[in-house]
């Protein structure tokens, strides 16, 4: 294994940067509160260290797949192995093999439009459509009819369904994007989203109801949805899936000027289906024409790598049981040239988180004794294609899934300010909540929920903790809250909503940006603690009542799986 002296000359650090960061440290950090149990604490210097290496632009954005990716498989396992780490990955390495496939569409794709009056339109890729999946699957070879299907929703607790009056079967469902739009809370969640907005929930409904595929127009009502480049920019990047995914079937997200055609001789034109969105009064109908689909694909199948490490437990009952801390590596690779930059460092995403997992790991690793649980680091690749990494490791656990008391996930850091409150992710959902309380006064800290202007309802499953809460494992994401030392909240909210706009998945998120190291050092203590406390304490995590992972944790537990 390669030593660090190895790797690029960005370890170098000029002796005036660790100096200033002392000083800062000293005169800032030193005034935390001490926490109830005693732990070696991260330090900013090494948490810059990963990073630093972790975001430079010769790792070309940690891409799945790449030669950058596998450079920070290498490290990471390199960094485990210094700080002591048990491997527990294949073959007694630090890796987990993942077969994967990627496949990128080519502008040979055809997407052709049969009117009724047997004339054909020619669709162009990127510029009238996108392709949700590719492959052969897609393919529909002979004229397919289409059948425009509201929003695509059936909601039992909300009275709703698209599906009532109109059988898809062997045909293309055509359905807009969003839900209804409701100012009642009780009904579609008021303005927030439910998960029925998801894309994906539309596309396995519509094929669980029979149809051939689906298509789904951006809603002009939705903001973001009318600018085609925010879509062509969400879709410019290789389709990668585990290899043993199911295949999928057609479905594209087809521009909205485009799909105009679609309703022509309807019993409603597109203008017409558009206002009936603003009137509330949505109903789906046949169309009169068909679709065929013959795709051109670069394909191909590659091997990328989740890393682990474990710390066993120092407890002799307790230690067969184990806190799983995990942090996403991967990243969009290089992409669109944005000012010159073709670079997708994805310093914040999540560069960051991975260098306080990797700071966090050295600390407890060289604690004596050690936690009374198991602590076990995963390292994902895959999240940004997504969280391949992360389903793929609860298909093929290395630790009993129903030995795994939790999960606590790191996607990002704070970096605007050093903070007062904190915000657990999904912490609503279990007893975890308790242990976020307990840790934040312990800290001197609240906690707080998802600001309204950032609220989202899906925001749990945004991340890797998604894939660990279906396996049944209570999970958390933590972020620091808009309460901070130096800022009011309204410039922290204006800062995020900069960085959300501008920076995220760009090029600009690169260690160029501002970032306040005091801050990621205060989020990266706050994370020891929390992982301490859960690796100590007499009670473990659990699911509140009517949650729906309880039924997988259940059945995990009954097939010691």
């Amino acid at each position: 294994m390669e030593k660090k002296s190895q790797y690029p000359s960005i370890f170098a650090f000029n002796l005036w940067v660790r100096i200033l960061l002392g000083l800062v440290l000293f005169t800032r950090v030193g005034q935390t509160i001490e926490p109830q149990r005693e732990t070696i604490s991260p330090t900013a210097a090494r948490i810059w260290d990963h990073l630093s290496f972790l975001g430079h632009d010769s790792l070309q954005g940690r891409g799945t797949g790449t030669w950058g990716g596998w450079q920070t498989a290498r490290y990471l396992a390199d960094q485990l192995e210094k700080y002591g780490l048990k491997p527990v990955g294949d073959n007694g390495s630090f890796f987990q093999a993942i077969p994967m496939h990627g496949s990128m569409p080519l502008a040979g794709s055809e997407l052709i439009y049969y009117s009724p009056d047997g004339s054909e339109n020619l669709l162009h890729l990127n510029a009238d459509y996108l392709l949700y999946k590719t492959g052969p699957q897609t393919f529909i070879p002979t004229p397919v009819p289409l059948v425009f299907v509201g929003y695509g929703i059936i909601a039992p607790e909300y009275d709703y369904n698209d599906y009532q009056a109109i059988d898809v079967q062997g045909k293309i469902a055509v359905y807009l994007s969003g839900e209804p739009a409701s100012d009642d809370p009780d009904y579609f969640n008021g303005n927030d989203p439910t998960i029925y907005a998801y894309p994906e929930s539309k596309q396995r409904l519509a094929i669980s109801r029979g149809a051939r595929g689906s298509i789904l127009i951006p809603n002009p009502r939705q903001d973001l949805d009318q600018n085609w480049a925010f879509w062509q920019r969400e879709f410019e990047s290789e389709d990668v899936s585990l290899a043993y995914t199911v295949s999928s079937h057609f479905s594209a997200v087809v521009r909205l000027q485009t799909a105009a055609v679609f309703f022509a001789n309807a019993s409603a034109s597109l203008e017409q289906v558009l206002n009936m969105d603003r009137l509330n009064s949505m109903h789906s109908f046949s169309l009169t024409g068909a679709l065929s689909f013959r795709g051109q694909f670069r394909d191909r199948n590659f091997l990328a790598h989740n890393v682990v490490g474990l710390i066993p437990g120092s407890d002799s009952t307790l230690a067969e049981r184990t806190v799983l801390v995990s942090a996403h590596y991967d990243h969009l690779g290089t992409g669109r040239t944005v000012d010159g930059d073709s670079i997708y460092n994805g310093v914040a995403d999540n560069a960051a988180g991975v260098a306080a997992a990797l700071e966090i790991a050295r600390t407890f690793a060289a604690q004596t004794p050690s936690t009374r649980r198991s602590v076990l680091f995963l390292f994902l690749t895959g999240e940004e294609k997504g969280a391949l990494g992360s389903q793929y490791y609860v298909d093929h656990p290395i630790m009993p899934l129903y030995l795994t008391v939790t999960n606590v996930n790191i996607d990002g850091l704070a970096m605007f300010d050093r903070f007062r409150e904190v915000v657990g992710v999904g912490a609503e959902l279990s007893t975890l909540e308790n242990a976020l309380r307990q840790t934040a006064e312990n800290l001197n800290l609240q906690t707080a929920s998802i600001p309204p202007e950032f609220l989202r309802t899906e925001s749990f499953a945004r991340s890797d903790q998604i894939s660990f809460a279906k396996a049944g494992i209570p999970s958390i994401l933590i972020m620091d809250g808009l309460s901070y030392e130096n800022l009011s909240t309204e410039e922290g909210k204006e800062k995020l909503l900069y960085w959300m706009q501008n920076i995220y998945h760009s090029p600009r998120d690169d260690l160029n940006q501002p970032m306040d190291l005091c801050a990621m050092q205060q989020h990266a203590q706050f994370l020891s603690e929390f992982i301490g406390f859960l690796a100590d304490a007499e009670d473990e995590p659990q699911w509140y009542p009517g949650v729906p992972f309880i039924n997988s944790r259940l059945q995990t537990i009954a097939e010691k799986r």
